[in-house]
């Protein structure tokens, strides 16, 4: 790599912190093997459950195998953060990287994620004045199989990024941007991003659509997938029924800002956005919450998948399902997104060809496109 591609910030201790992640649980592994309180997918009453797939998982089985996960996962990350792994055998330990953060961050968690996004900023209000209703506070809803789903989807963030700065570094490539030193025909034309783009944008609109159905069905009055019993239940229960229609909403505002990946106004602000019409949109201003987002999608629709009952009628769990497909193209969206926008490196050099300048030497075009 060349020299002037400091390896500096996340890629620098990325790897320290996916090894510490592992190392202490490998510790738990042992502790919980042992019979120590709190193993985390303990059988637990129905209002104290997770829906993760390890749920109820016998402890004599899952505890010994993260004592074990854990303490290769340390040496591993170690390994990859003293860029010990690149020469000989790197991709053994690139595939076992990709293989944990997926399984950490996609397959084990739940809908916890999605909750909490959705409902973070009244999480915080319920943190200074109490959750109404007969929940005895914050620990009501996030106890301990809920929390300890965030903690492993953390550990999955921190080998992704683990992985991804040592794969980028095997290919020769800055660990920051993924690009190479004097190969520009590594980067695809603005035109071919934006046009791979439109696709994965029709996806991420289109996959949602029966979530969203069936949630205005049921608000109007119409039983969709679920029995008239059961329409009727969600009727007498207070608030339900609006939930569910301002999750669909929220869906389909969703959807509206997706295209902004693609179109004019998700560059440059359009004129009814009167106090910056014209000026470039920074790009993390939507590469951070449409990723927020993919990422927490993916593990919830999985979660249906898993178990995709239909005791009470299909439209309770299929319709979710298909979040799956909407997590992977919205997270496709904003990676095309991102490298249409993206400028030069701070670490290791110029624009290559196929990129597009700096948001900020854009040319103001008319703001009313």
């Amino acid at each position: 790599m060349s020299s002037a591609a400091p390896d500096r910030g996340w890629p620098a201790w990325s790897g320290y912190a996916a090894a510490g992640w592992s190392a202490a649980y490998t510790v738990l592994g042992v502790f919980w093997t042992a019979g120590g309180d709190g193993y985390p997918f303990a059988p637990a009453p129905d209002d104290r459950r997770s829906a993760s797939i390890l749920e109820g998982a016998p402890a004599e089985v899952v505890a010994p195998l993260m004592a074990v996960l854990g303490l290769a996962g340390t040496v591993v990350a170690l390994t990859m953060a003293r860029r010990a792994g690149s020469g000989r055998w790197p991709m053994p330990t690139i595939a076992f990287g990709w293989l944990a953060a997926a399984t950490l961050a996609l397959v084990i968690p739940d809908y916890t994620l999605i909750a909490v996004l959705a409902f973070a900023p009244l999480l915080l209000v319920f943190a200074f004045t109490g959750v109404p209703g007969p929940q005895d506070g914050i620990g009501d809803i996030l106890y301990w199989h809920r929390t300890h789903l965030i903690i492993l989807f953390v550990g999955g963030l921190l080998w992704a990024a683990a992985t991804l700065a040592h794969q980028r570094r095997v290919r020769g490539a800055c660990p920051h941007c993924g690009r190479r030193p004097g190969s520009p025909g590594d980067e695809p034309s603005r035109e071919r991003l934006l046009r791979w783009g439109h696709w994965a944008v029709l996806v991420a609109w289109l996959a949602p659509l029966p979530y969203e159905i069936t949630r205005l069905a049921w608000y109007f009055g119409h039983p969709l997938g679920i029995s008239p019993e059961f329409l009727t239940m969600m009727r007498n229960t207070p608030g339900m029924l609006e939930i569910g229609l301002g999750c669909a909403v929220a869906s389909m505002v969703g959807g509206v800002l997706t295209h902004g990946l693609v179109s004019r106004w998700g560059e440059v602000y359009p004129r009814w956005i009167w106090f910056r019409a014209g000026r470039p949109v920074p790009p993390m201003l939507a590469v951070v919450p449409a990723s927020a987002v993919a990422i927490v999608l993916v593990p919830a629709g999985l979660m249906m998948a898993w178990d995709p009952a239909v005791g009470d009628g299909w439209g309770l769990r299929l319709p979710s399902v298909p979040w799956v497909l909407w997590g992977v193209a919205l997270g496709v969206a904003t990676v095309l997104y991102h490298r249409r926008r993206r400028g030069a490196c701070r670490h290791c050099g110029p624009v290559r060809d196929g990129a597009e300048p700096d948001s900020r030497n854009l040319a103001a075009p008319d703001p009313s496109r």
